[in-house]
């Protein structure tokens, strides 16, 4: 097994130029006109089934941005983990196998590191290859097929946009220096109407919202009634944008702003057709095929992409704790939940199992064998170059498609299950005067789905009713991407460890921070590559790199 790991720093070598060149049809001017795209596209009509199907496909591989065997450079999933990699809860040893060290120590603010390059590019490349779609049709198309292609399109922009622009600015209803967030600068918007590239400043925080909404509303329109093709043995392709997809970005987007009514009612709308795991279903490693019948989206991880790409950039090697070719388990490089959020759970919730105990203990591992090792001797069972001894608090939520110890890494992706639209819908009620309903409705999830014994009033005795939907947002999505998101929208500080007593968290010592939710520090800069080609961008500024042990007064009111 081949492990390796190269310098987050110095891109400059990197010959790119900025977020909307990027195309494979490389004209001799550099862009493409409006014209020459539907030139081209009536000239040689495959291209544009191409095009649309590039849309999709580029999402989870490797050497998605960077085109170099980076074990860290696998679209958005790798942004995902980034993410959580940035919140309390999600932890990777401090070792030299860490791709996502920039991540947990915050350095992922500099300008010219891999780490945010990576995350930026994924989204702005797929933007572009969106509105090359769209602009491939005549604007006045009636053609139910390209109606339906720019419909996807626009919700591939708009998912694109929700990917980048709570990281760029504050909350959207936060205030800040006197001004509201959302009239505050936050990235470029790169439409089909985008000509001016060199000089294209940061929208407001409103107007990508504004854009992020037509988007959507045009695709929920326009997906009525459409369904996403089978193939032969019946299985949905879920790699396609649905009207339940367009309505659960257009949820998020909604919660985001505030507006919890339309939230609520959007979240159900998504929900439509879908019901969550089983007790029984993540009483094993799971969270890992896209035909599972709670994934309403998600990115198919095939393994002629691993063929291709390579075993390392691939959600099976950095987030399964049971892939035969991975750095998860062939580095030791686990990830683990924080013993704060761990000690939360309680023993009756079937969640508890996702993780081993302090004794590496878990029920979900009596349900597998690794190379006939069967129950809690998996987490101890070492191989060489293969599987390293789990630590405690490993996670054993994600299973692996191909089988335990698989060398195929090929896990699919959540991008979107129902059970968030059911928290969604949770919050947007309880935060637009139907509390009660709210109450209700998570009771019955949990006690359904997950903790016979849960109640809504037991649990509310030491927290808020808000802090306790944060509190499963945490434990049900944790590792797909959610913590920062939520960090951001709920206006929350960073805890990774509590006071003086710094053994109550398993956070190595160089990510062990906390940040105030006021902190310039959170918000993400703009790489080096954008701010020399788009002279229109003025970079965030502010707040310095976090420091060991900072903070430890603050809390969040969910692991206190």
């Amino acid at each position: 097994m081949k492990l390796y790991k190269i310098s987050l720093l110095a891109l400059a070598s990197i010959a790119f130029t900025a977020c909307e060149d990027i195309d494979e049809l490389k004209p001799v001017s550099g862009r493409l006109t409006e014209e020459q795209v539907q030139d081209v596209y009536k000239a040689v009509p495959s291209r544009i089934d191409a095009t649309f199907t590039g849309m999709f496909s580029m999402m989870g591989h490797g050497n998605s941005v960077l085109s170099s065997d980076r074990a860290d450079d696998f679209g958005f999933i790798m942004s995902a983990i980034s993410l959580d990699t940035e919140g309390p809860d999600y932890i990777y040893p401090n070792s030299g196998y860490n791709w996502f060290s920039a991540c947990g120590q915050y350095t992922s603010r500099y300008a010219d590191y891999a780490n945010p390059y990576i995350r930026y590019g994924i989204v702005y490349n797929q933007i572009k290859i969106a509105n090359d779609v769209i602009k491939s049709y005549p604007a006045d198309t009636k053609d139910p097929t390209a109606i339906n292609n720019i419909a996807q399109a626009r919700a591939i922009r708009a998912f694109d946009y929700l990917s980048l622009v709570q990281y760029f600015q504050y909350n959207y209803n936060k205030m800040v220096n006197g001004k509201q967030g959302k009239d505050l600068p936050s990235i470029p918007l790169v439409t089909e109407a985008t000509t001016d590239f060199s000089n294209n400043p940061r929208a407001t925080v409103e107007e990508v919202f504004k854009q992020i909404i037509a988007d959507l509303d045009y695709a929920i329109e326009n997906l009525r009634g459409y369904k996403r093709p089978s193939n032969a043995e019946k299985i949905e392709n879920k790699t396609l944008v649905n009207q339940n997809v367009a309505f659960g970005l257009r949820a998020r987007a909604n919660l985001i702003m505030g507006k919890y009514a339309e939230a609520a009612a959007d979240a159900d709308s998504a929900a439509v057709g879908y019901k969550p795991y089983s007790m029984s279903a993540v009483s094993t490693p799971a969270f890992c095929s896209l035909k599972d019948a709670n994934w309403i989206w998600g990115i198919d991880v095939t393994q002629q992409m691993t063929n291709d790409y390579g075993r390392y950039p691939t959600p099976a090697s950095w987030v399964s704790s049971f892939s035969g070719w991975g750095y998860a388990a062939g580095a030791g490089c686990y990830a683990h939940i924080n013993k704060m959020l761990y000690d939360k759970i309680e023993d009756t919730d079937v969640r508890k199992g996702w993780w081993v105990n302090e004794k590496l203990e878990s029920p979900l591992l009596s349900t597998i064998s690794w190379d006939g090792i069967s129950g809690n001797a998996i987490s101890k069972y070492e191989i060489d170059d293969t599987k390293m001894p789990f630590d405690p608090y490993t996670n054993v939520k994600f299973g692996m498609a191909s089988g335990i110890g698989a060398i195929v890494n090929d896990n699919d992706w959540p991008l979107m299950r129902v059970e968030e639209m059911i928290l969604i819908k949770v919050e947007g009620l309880a935060k637009s005067g139907k509390e009660g309903e709210a109450r209700t409705l998570l009771e019955n999830f949990v006690k359904s789905y997950r903790n016979p014994a849960y109640s809504v009033a037991k649990a509310t005795q030491n927290r808020t009713f808000a802090d306790e939907i944060w509190f499963q947002r945490r434990v049900e999505l944790w590792g797909e991407g959610f913590a920062m998101s939520d960090i951001m929208r709920l206006n929350k500080p960073v805890v990774r460890f509590h006071g003086d007593d710094r053994a109550n968290s398993n956070e190595p010592d160089a990510f062990k921070f906390n940040i105030s939710p006021d902190d310039p520090w959170l918000l993400l800069r703009f790489p080096q590559t954008e701010l020399d080609t788009n002279k229109g961008v003025i970079d965030n500024e502010g707040g310095t790199a976090p420091e060991m042990y900072q903070n430890g007064e603050l809390t969040d009111g969910v692991t206190d």
